[in-house]
């Protein structure tokens, strides 16, 4: 996870460092670490957790009252408040737009200097949604109108999956919770969906298989069936015929839906939406929504 010292904390939660050190000391809902100049470390689990704290505050529920639940328990409710209420956070177009110029005038250092501090500054999760997958998505119409090259746009797309992978490989290691399996089927190379959606899982508390890309259908169905796990979530966004769209999804629902619920995701599979559903797998139409089964599903396995 992100650390952050006491100010920058301060500033994402919009607590002052008086009020963040008093609440510390008083109620040990947070333990920061220490770096090696002893500085006080916040991660961002504390940046949810205090965020909460404030906007409960500010309804008039007292601290201390809110301090008896628990840090735990906290945490569960500022996720599910988030589930209910929270807008994603708007892209960050200047960020996006300076970003597109570094790569589009061959500034590989100034494009990753731009890139890596924005991510040092604010939780990955709003990162993601203000800026990466706009990003990501931004490149992919310039590559389209012939504006970008296809090297570009894989070394963008490439920049854009190692963060994923990375901000999964500093979530603490879940030892329960469901097990969802996340990959891309047959044809579909364009991994950045599949990972932001392993990232929501295993953030929210799942054990996360990431399978990647070109996974052939019976392969995913002899590891579904090793495993068991909880849900499979699929990323589908390339076009296909009709010929190709019944075979993949009549496959999906047969060798795969038999064994463990499936849920889709993606363009192609907004796309045809009521041949999915007619074959008893779910339809995600944004991440808002699977982030609100993702907690249901958390929950009930709780």
């Amino acid at each position: 996870m992100q650390m952050y010292r006491i100010h920058r904390f301060s500033k994402l939660t919009g607590l002052s460092t008086h009020v963040i050190r008093a609440w510390e000391k008083r109620y040990g809902l947070v333990k920061p670490t220490r770096g090696s100049n002893r500085y006080r470390l916040y991660n961002d689990e504390d940046v949810r957790l205090f965020r909460y704290l404030k906007s409960q505050t500010d309804q008039g529920i007292g601290i201390g009252q809110l301090a008896e639940i628990g840090r735990e328990t906290l945490l569960e409710q500022a996720q599910q408040d988030w589930v209910k209420t929270a807008v994603e956070p708007p892209p960050s177009e200047g960020l996006v737009s300076d970003l597109t110029q570094a790569l589009q005038g061959g500034d590989r250092a100034g494009f990753e200097r731009k890139l890596n501090g924005a991510l040092a500054v604010i939780p990955f999760e709003e990162a993601l949604h203000r800026f990466l997958l706009p990003l990501q998505e931004q490149v992919g119409q310039l590559w389209h109108d012939g504006q970008v090259s296809v090297a570009q746009e894989h070394y963008v797309s490439n920049q854009v999956k190692q963060k994923i992978f990375s901000a999964i490989n500093q979530l603490r290691l879940i030892g329960e919770g469901p097990h969802v399996v996340v990959a891309c089927p047959p044809q579909e190379w364009h991994e950045v969906s599949a990972l932001t959606a392993a990232y929501l899982c295993a953030v929210r508390g799942c054990r996360v298989h990431y399978l990647g890309a070109n996974l052939p259908i019976p392969e995913l169905a002899r590891f579904c069936e090793q495993i068991r796990p909880s849900y499979v979530l699929l990323s589908m966004t390339i076009d296909r015929s009709d010929a190709e769209t019944r075979t993949i999804v009549h496959d999906i629902a047969i060798q795969v839906g038999s064994v463990v619920p499936v849920g889709v995701g993606g363009r192609f599979a907004q796309a045809h939406a009521s041949l999915f559903m007619e074959n008893n797998l779910t339809v995600f139409p944004d991440l808002k929504s699977l982030d609100a089964f993702v907690f249901s599903l958390v929950h009930s396995s709780g």
